[in-house]
């Protein structure tokens, strides 16, 4: 069940991907509303992660140069 709904995660991550390079192209309506879909989805998950880097304390790491 866990292999089933990573794979249908794995396959919208990559209609997703499809229609963001088919949406540069100038594809259609709907191929625009996904990639613009797509791109925000992104954009959060990328906060996200980026939240979820910077609350750890005492990593060891630093990029303040």
């Amino acid at each position: 069940m866990g292999v089933l709904v990573l794979a249908g995660i794995l396959l919208l991550v990559v209609v997703g991907c499809v229609c963001v390079v088919w949406a540069a192209r100038g594809g259609p309506r709907w191929v625009r509303v996904v990639s613009a879909v797509t791109l925000g989805v992104a954009g959060i998950v990328t906060a996200l992660v980026r939240g979820m880097g910077s609350s750890r304390s005492g990593s060891g790491s630093s990029s303040d140069d």
